[in-house]
C-alpha cells in the first residue's frame, strides 16, 4: 500500500464531516442577534471630580499652607512688576523707608499691626518697606508662623505690589522688602 492509498478521499471526508454535524442545522437568517454596542470610554469622573476640588481649594485656601521653613526665601510679584525692579528690590536697591518688627506678636496682633502699616505706608507715600516676621526659630516644631502668615496676608492685599525676603545683613529670610503701590 503506498502512501497515497492512505489518505482518505474528498467523498470520505465529506461523509465523516455530515456524520459528525449530524443534527447541526443552518442559522435561520432572519434571527439576529443583538446589535454589538461597544461599551462606552470609561471617563474619569472622581479624578476631574478631584483635580476640580485641589483647584478651587487652593485658589480659596490659606497661602500659608504650603510650608514655609525658616530658611526658605519669600518671593511675590504681581504682572505689572517687571524682572528688573524684581531684581533691583532683591538686591536691596530701594530705599527702605519705614519698617515693622513683629517679633513677639500673636498672629491677631500681627496681621492687625500689619495691616495699620501697609496702610500707613500708602498713605504717607512709601514705596519700599521692610517687614520683619522672624525666622519662627523659638517657635520649635510648628515651624515659622508669622513668616507664613505675612506671606498670606501680603499675597492678599492690593496695596501690595510685590515682596521678596531681604539681603543678610537686613535679616534674610527672616525679613521682606515690600514694594507699596502708589496712591
Amino acid at each position: 500500500m503506498s502512501k497515497e492509498d492512505d489518505k482518505p478521499t474528498i467523498d470520505e471526508d465529506v461523509a465523516l464531516f455530515r456524520e459528525l454535524m449530524g443534527d447541526a442545522r443552518p442559522i435561520d437568517p432572519d434571527i439576529r442577534a443583538p446589535d454589538y454596542k461597544p461599551k462606552p470610554k470609561p471617563r474619569a469622573r472622581f479624578r476631574r471630580d478631584d483635580e476640580r476640588s485641589v483647584l478651587r481649594e487652593s485658589l480659596e485656601g490659606e497661602i500659608d499652607e504650603i510650608e514655609t521653613g525658616a530658611g526658605e526665601a519669600l518671593r511675590f510679584h504681581r504682572a505689572s512688576v517687571g524682572r528688573r525692579t524684581m531684581r533691583k528690590l532683591a538686591r536691596g536697591n530701594f530705599a527702605v523707608q519705614n519698617e515693622i518688627d513683629l517679633h513677639g506678636m500673636t498672629v491677631p496682633e500681627a496681621k492687625g499691626q500689619l495691616r495699620d502699616f501697609i496702610s500707613e505706608s500708602v498713605f504717607r507715600g512709601h514705596t519700599c518697606v521692610r517687614i520683619v516676621h522672624g525666622k519662627g526659630l523659638g517657635s520649635g516644631d510648628r515651624g515659622p508662623v508669622l513668616k507664613g502668615k505675612v506671606n498670606n496676608w501680603l499675597r492678599r492685599w492690593n496695596d501690595v505690589l510685590a515682596f521678596v525676603s531681604t539681603r543678610q545683613v537686613h535679616g534674610g529670610t527672616g525679613a521682606v522688602y515690600v514694594l507699596i503701590r502708589k496712591d
